[in-house]
């Protein structure tokens, strides 16, 4: 008898580009599983890190707005959930495979700190100091599907959506076209929301965007959004590769240059940044003098250094648990904030 899961991917083989990856042809997970009757197995990827407890914390994980005054800033999960939906959106006008798409982007930042980048830049000086590697959030959200979640076990991905999570920003690129799509989306995303957030917060106002590049991409948000997904999509068509045209594409550069200069890297939001990233360093290193006070699943593993389970630890806390924990371990009763 024929399961819904074989229809699924027969349909697959029918429908989809010549280009995109089919479930029943994917390289598989590192320990071998009996597939679902229902379920493909990017669906069930998918599914596993949606359903994961490291997902579920980064809707209290900071993007860009340390604490923001306002229920309408983004945060970690609705950056992830927009990546998703734009993602998906162009996978499904390439006939890529969308469920293998939408499993990349849901996984991609799963590795990020608490406090954004700020947390990244804390912890990856220590790690250099204590272990010879810095701290990069896309290795990191490919530990936490291999090792961390499911206390110990990892969710046992297919390597497709390993790959495509490890390779979304950094050095090399992704092996598979929907792991393309959700590395441009990514940058689409971000560099939008982050605009809007800017100028929801007062640290932009609409004339200090760069008037060239708003000629290109549309000077409101949707229509940037519109033009940069349309250009992304036209661009590809057929082809073995996910590009944006040239000129649309230096021009999304130039607008997140500006972003670095003027909200990421010298704004009064990120003033508070050296006092984060003192607290994240003080917390790694007290639980590295004090490992008996890590939870089991932290101690480090066979044959690793115990800085990297302290990592793991720091690493997957929520903004305002690490401020919980530096508050129980550094401030006097007397001070603690309640």
């Amino acid at each position: 008898m024929v399961t819904i899961r074989e229809k699924i991917e027969e349909i697959e083989r029918r429908s989809l580009s010549p280009f995109a990856s089919l479930s029943s042809q994917s390289k598989g997970r590192q320990r071998p599983q009996k597939d679902d009757e229902i379920r493909t197995c990017f669906m069930r990827d998918r599914d596993r890190i949606i359903h994961s407890k490291t997902f579920r914390r980064l809707k209290h994980k900071t993007q860009v707005f340390f604490s923001p005054e306002g229920d309408h800033y983004r945060t970690r999960l609705t950056h992830t959930l927009e990546v998703a939906q734009i993602s998906r959106t162009v996978a499904k006008a390439l006939f890529l495979n969308e469920d293998l798409t939408e499993a990349i982007a849901l996984g991609h930042d799963l590795g990020h700190t608490p406090f954004g980048h700020a947390g990244e830049m804390a912890l990856s000086p220590v790690m250099v100091q204590e272990t010879g590697r810095p701290f990069h959030h896309n290795e990191q959200s490919l530990r936490v599907v291999d090792f961390l979640e499911r206390e110990g076990e990892g969710l046992n991905l297919t390597l497709e959506v390993r790959d495509g999570i490890l390779h979304h920003t950094g050095d090399g690129a992704p092996i598979t076209l929907e792991g393309k799509v959700v590395r441009i989306c990514d940058r689409v995303a971000y560099i939008n929301h982050d605009i809007d957030d800017a100028l929801r917060a007062g640290i932009l106002k609409p004339q200090d965007l760069p008037q060239k590049e708003l000629k290109i991409l549309g000077h409101e948000h949707g229509e940037r959004i519109n033009t940069l997904v349309r250009n992304l999509i036209f661009s590809s068509e057929g082809q073995s590769n996910i590009e944006m045209d040239p000129e649309v594409e230096a021009s999304v550069n130039r607008m997140r240059d500006f972003l670095f200069e003027t909200v990421y890297l010298d704004s009064y939001a990120k003033a508070e940044e050296k006092k984060l990233g003192k607290m994240l360093a003080d917390l790694f290193y007290h639980f590295l003098t004090h490992p008996e006070e890590l939870p089991p699943e932290y101690l480090p593993r066979e044959g690793e250094l115990a800085a990297v389970g302290v990592c793991d630890y720091i690493a997957g806390m929520t903004d305002r648990y690490a401020l919980s924990v530096y508050n129980d371990l550094f401030l006097p009763k007397s001070w603690q904030i309640k």
